[in-house]
């Protein structure tokens, strides 16, 4: 049975707090403009809550997805009335961590921060604090810690190391702390659906990442390997390469050139070890005795910059290997992760809507061709960063017979390749020739006119009730 994630933005239960940890919870409400993907000139305007936490710094530590594509931010604590207007200072989309920090310092009379801890203990007791539906004032419930393992996380769609609780998490509760002995052992962060009080927590570990990444005032984000990976479970192909019963490790199939990797790692590789923890046949490492996580989470410990040491089995030979880490996901991937605090991009021409494919694009629709599925599983190169699409086409008479295309591949244009949305549109631009030739990788072609394109497009525009053929 499919599982469905869903991402907590609002929340609710109650018993009663302890040690004055209410005083640094905090309620936040969330005016955000929403894009719409399908007609990226138009957005939708959203009012949400979710909680938080007062953290050193008189910083408020919550989930990216509690504030992301936000315009206007206001705070309350826990038996105060008045409502305080805050401000985003760093995000992290990928790891659903934001800071926030509030204009009127008074905001913090009364409160201190609460410290972070580590990782919880496997069936340690914690403490979820914050503001879930169904109520406005503070509430409380308490839960086991039941897993400890990299989980996807919805708001970015990659994957980090999760805290799995049964305690009952509600909408709302998104961004407040769950709290062992007075200190944060994890952000709660989503839920699964039609589960009986499944809830996952964004653990400490990376919480500071985050934190200890922004300390120079910028955010560089999670190092990503852009490596391919196969697990080497089945006895054929570890005999094909090699691997003798004491030898474990994963299979390198490919490598992104855009990552410091593709010059030390090849095709065929098999990792044994990274910083010396080994790596089992099924891509695990040890997290702690007999518990095991994704070796990503040596990766994830990394900030960008720093180095890796894999030992590798190549033609049958073991070496060592050190690069350093330069990359985060989206500068490896063809199609870059979930978006958020942007609006889409598109470019109007002759009443076809154009616009750079994006995951965002794909969430809202599930009947997507299979090659465009295919693209947002390819690495970006030199060559190519992004793939265009021919997103829709308002009709008019000048594009009469192709008003049923959308979500159409654009390979070509006028037999020339391009390497990103913003070259696409120049070349757009800069033609001079008299039709304009769309053309996709299985050869079919779209013609336009060049001059008739151009004289329509005013009146095009005004049809629609769209104010600009461009948003790049």
């Amino acid at each position: 049975m499919v599982r469905i994630v869903y991402i907590l933005v609002f929340l609710s239960l109650s018993l009663v707090a302890s040690n004055n940890i209410e005083s640094s919870i905090v309620k936040i409400y969330t005016v955000s403009k929403i894009p719409n993907y399908q007609t990226p000139w138009n957005s939708n305007i959203r009012r949400s809550h979710g909680s938080g936490s007062i953290i050193s710094g008189k910083r408020i530590l919550t989930n990216a997805h509690v504030v992301a594509n936000e315009t206007f931010l206001e705070v309350k604590r826990d038996g105060d009335t008045r409502r305080y207007e805050a401000e985003v200072e760093f995000i992290s989309h990928q790891s659903d961590l934001a800071l926030l920090k509030v204009k009127d310092e008074r905001f913090f009379e009364g409160t201190r921060p609460i410290p972070l801890d580590g990782l919880p203990n496997f069936e340690q007791s914690i403490t979820v604090y914050g503001f879930p539906m169904g109520g406005d004032s503070l509430s409380v419930s308490r839960g086991v810690v039941s897993r400890i393992e990299h989980s996807r996380y919805v708001h970015s769609g990659e994957l980090f190391l999760s805290i799995q609780i049964d305690a009952a998490i509600n909408p709302g509760n998104s961004g407040g702390p769950a709290i062992y002995n007075n200190k944060i052992v994890g952000v709660v962060m989503q839920q699964i659906s039609k589960s009986q009080s499944i809830g996952y927590l964004v653990p400490v570990e990376v919480i500071k990442h985050f934190l200890d990444d922004v300390a120079d005032g910028t955010y560089d984000g999670f190092a990503h390997l852009g490596m391919t990976t196969q697990k080497m479970e089945n006895q054929a192909m570890r005999d094909i390469y090699k691997m003798d019963d004491e030898t474990t490790g994963i299979l390198v199939v490919d490598v992104s050139k855009k990552s410091n990797a593709f010059k030390f790692v090849k095709a065929g590789d098999i990792l044994l070890s990274l910083d010396s923890n080994k790596i089992q046949n099924n891509g695990s490492v040890e997290l702690i005795d007999n518990k095991y996580t994704s070796y990503k989470y040596y990766i994830d410990k990394k900030q960008i910059s720093q180095s890796v040491t894999f030992e590798i089995l190549r033609d049958g030979k073991k070496k060592k290997i050190s690069f350093q880490l330069n990359n985060i996901a989206n500068d490896n991937l063809l199609v870059d992760t979930l978006e958020h605090d942007t609006m889409p991009r598109y470019y109007i021409f002759g009443g076809y809507v154009f616009s750079p494919l994006s995951r965002n694009l794909l969430l809202n629709n599930r009947s997507t061709l299979l090659q465009l599925r295919q693209a947002a599983g390819m690495w970006a190169s030199d060559e190519k960063e992004e793939v265009v699409v021919l997103l829709k086409v308002l009709a008019d008479e000048i594009n009469r017979g192709d008003h049923g295309f959308s979500l159409w591949k654009v390979d070509k244009i006028n037999s020339h390749t391009f390497h990103n949305f913003e070259e696409f549109v120049e070349l757009v631009e800069r033609c001079d020739s008299k039709y304009l030739i769309l053309e996709n990788e299985d050869g079919v072609k779209i013609a336009i006119e060049r001059e008739k394109a151009l004289d329509s497009r005013d009146e095009i525009l005004n049809r629609y009730s769209i104010k600009s053929f461009k948003k790049l």
